[in-house]
């Protein structure tokens, strides 16, 4: 028998279903809707209306726990990212720490002029370019002065194709020098206006990620004086396109001089680029011409502003500030003076003004907190985090409104803190794996009222993934950073997990596990919920932690391990950084370094250096630094001594591996074994295949700020 509808026709089925669906809902909908259930005629049984709600129940519950479980596995990968991330930093702000700590105990070479540095500043901007060609898919590209719109759009051109994307070296100087030219005229806080154009674009931390930074450009449209930008550093690093995300920020900065504003960044900076890949992105690209290359990238660096101000209203910097911050004092600081922001500024025989040094880093550094108050930031190792009794006091001290700024990744692009009064822009989406996170750019009006647009760049990538894929992708780049990580405490870690396992068992407890890796790796993770990934197959009371260490002695963490550059790595690949130790330490200035000077600055190189050493061995190294024996150790003989020093480690860590691959049996490896499945999926994972980059491909959307 057919049910008739409202109108008085019969109704299939499916629209059957579908009323009773829609009368289920109005139903649970009104109030008191448990009542009707006790009056027995209303169209459904008490029986049948008791399995519907239990069936609504359990699939409310199901699917509470599913999104539960997806928010804690989310933000276990997120707080992986980040806690790396602000570790790695900190290893890096070390430096900075130890140059500090050899200037307050021997203040006698604070002032003294870094010769090395000095020499290779002077006049790097007037010299002709000494250029050799480069081998290779050099593109036949002609750039000249001055730069327009034609030479963009050839840039953005070149610069998109995956291949053949390579600008001729002499462009590429040509493009640096005029920049930083131009660069050196500009005031350390940049005024920006609205009067004109009635709006500005402000974007975030790039980080190499040109796919983004052609989204922003199509979706915005190119600078002009209606259409201004401000870029609020960290243009490099990390990253495969810096090179070409710092060229075409730079060509837009000269085709459009008043409509395009760049700031300092702390990746800004050649100490960092060392260890976060860049230094390495131009050598393999110009690997003839990169030295000279790096020099002119230099000189941008140390010209670029250090902030903004738009429309004497909102502040614009990359960090954020401390509770000694003052604008005016930034204002008057010779900014050229700091090509490295890690390493002590060029004096020419000045006093160095250490206060004046830490207000450039806290600017740049600095991250905001919740809670009141301004303590120094000890996940990053440098800044400080600021509250908003800080923030409140600043903007009252200099007049402000708010203030905007970068340098933290956040999964929508942007975040609202003290109570709406600091805006955190981040412009790289995908930034940690495919589908980490959105990027995002504000437009503000003449009223100085944000609108932001957020979007994803190579959105056909992940609309071909499922849920289950995206959320794969992004855990297993989590887990290989991690891995990488941990690498550098290899030996430690079993070391530590055997004082657990006197009978050699090969298992521990899961406490005594989760001890180990924080006490061992001190990054603060929710190693409990870890354990299933990091050593997986074992069972829920004890943990097999040999699946730890076998997980990494898997290919694919040796090889991402090969890729990166720890510290130490970095600090001989940044010569200038040692130079400047030298001549700290070099108290008398004669160019070679006593045994006397060395025991002064013996109790600094033993906080800071790896390793616990007495001070009579810490001596002992510094006599081997003496390759010819005549008591003094020059410039030369401190490199060389860094260098086999790195190459005895790197040899050191072979040896080691080769040494755990006889030493401990282990069972033959199948492709069914957990430590070999979880190695193939995290390879299988984080393959890059990298395409002609299409602006188009992107998903986008206008954020109400009154939603956010």
């Amino acid at each position: 028998m057919q049910t008739l509808g409202p109108n008085g026709q019969p109704q299939s089925s499916a629209a059957q279903t579908s009323t009773r669906a829609s009368s289920l809902l109005q139903l649970f909908q009104r109030r008191g809707w448990c009542k009707h259930f006790r009056k027995p005629l209303r169209g459904m049984s008490a029986s049948r209306a008791e399995k519907t709600i239990r069936a609504a129940i359990f699939i409310q519950k199901w699917y509470r726990r599913h999104q539960a479980r997806r928010e804690m596995q989310r933000r276990c990968n997120w707080q992986i990212f980040q806690n790396l991330e602000y570790a790695s930093e900190q290893d890096q702000a070390e430096l900075y720490k130890f140059f500090n700590d050899l200037i307050k105990h021997m203040p006698q070479a604070a002032g003294r002029k870094n010769q090395y540095q000095g020499s290779a500043h002077v006049s790097v901007l007037d010299d002709k370019d000494d250029l050799v060609e480069e081998f290779g898919d050099i593109v036949n590209a002609k750039i000249e002065l001055p730069i327009r719109k034609n030479h963009i759009d050839l840039l953005i051109d070149v610069f998109r194709k995956k291949r053949g994307n390579r600008l001729h070296p002499k462009y590429v100087a040509l493009i640096l020098r005029e920049a930083a030219k131009s660069l050196k005229q500009l005031p350390n806080i940049s005024p920006v206006s609205t009067a004109v154009s009635q709006q500005v674009t402000v974007c975030g931390d790039l980080h190499g990620k040109l796919d983004d930074l052609l989204v922003v450009l199509h979706k915005n449209g190119l600078p002009s004086s209606s259409n201004p930008y401000v870029f609020n550093g960290d243009f490099v690093d990390r990253g495969k396109r810096g090179l070409e995300v710092l060229l075409l920020l730079l060509s837009l900065y000269l085709a459009f001089p008043n409509a395009v504003f760049l700031n300092r960044g702390n990746h800004e900076d050649s100490v960092m680029n060392a260890r976060y890949g860049f230094i390495r992105e131009v050598e393999s690209k110009y690997p003839r011409n990169h030295k000279r290359i790096l020099a002119f990238i230099d000189e941008v660096y140390r010209w670029l502003p250090l902030g903004s101000v738009l429309n004497s209203r909102v502040l614009i910097v990359h960090g954020g500030f401390s509770d000694s911050t003052s604008l005016d004092l930034i204002k008057s600081i010779d900014r050229g003076k700091y090509v490295s922001i890690l390493r002590p500024p060029l004096t020419d025989g000045e006093p160095l003004d250490k206060t004046e040094w830490q207000q450039i880093f806290d600017i740049m550094w600095s991250d905001p907190q919740a809670t009141m108050g301004c303590v120094p930031n000890t996940l990053r190792g440098a800044g400080v985090w600021f509250g908003p009794d800080v923030t409140d006091n600043f903007l009252q001290r200099h007049r402000l409104s708010y203030v905007i700024r970068s340098h933290e990744c956040k999964p929508n692009g942007h975040e609202f803190m003290h109570d709406n009064k600091i805006i955190t822009i981040f412009s790289a989406s995908n930034y940690y794996a495919i589908g980490s996170n959105k990027g995002a750019y504000i437009r503000l009006n003449n009223q100085l009222m944000p609108h932001f647009v957020q979007y994803i760049s190579a959105a056909s990538q992940t609309k071909r993934l499922s849920f289950k894929q995206r959320m794969g992708i992004v855990e297993s780049s989590a887990l290989k950073e991690l891995a990488v990580r941990m690498r550098d405490h290899r030996d430690e870690l079993e070391d530590e997990f055997r004082k657990y396992d006197p009978k050699d068992s090969g298992y521990i407890s899961i406490s005594h596990w989760c001890k180990v890796m924080e006490n061992v790796t001190k990054l603060g993770l929710p190693w409990r919920l870890l354990r299933d990934k990091l050593a997986p197959g074992t069972d829920s009371q004890k943990v097999n932690y040999n699946r730890t260490l076998d997980l990494l002695d898997t290919d694919v963490i040796l090889e991402a391990e090969a890729d990166g550059m720890s510290v130490m790595d970095a600090l001989y690949a940044n010569k200038a950084s040692l130079v400047a130790i030298f001549n700290i330490i070099d108290a008398d200035n004669s160019g070679e370094i006593t045994l006397d000077e060395f025991e002064t600055a013996i109790d600094l190189l033993v906080a800071h250096m790896p390793g616990a050493y007495s001070k009579a061995e810490m001596l002992e190294k510094c006599r081997m630094m003496d390759l010819n024996g005549d008591g003094k150790v020059d410039l030369n003989e401190f490199l060389e001594a860094f260098r086999l020093s790195d190459l005895h480690r790197k040899e050191q860590q072979d040896e080691n591996i080769r040494r755990r691959s006889t030493g401990r049996p282990s069972v033959a490896k199948t492709a069914t074994d957990p430590v070999t499945l979880l190695a193939d999926k995290i390879s299988k994972n984080t393959l890059v295949v990298e395409h002609d980059i299409d602006p188009t491909d992107c998903e986008s959307k206008v954020i109400d700020p009154k939603k956010s």
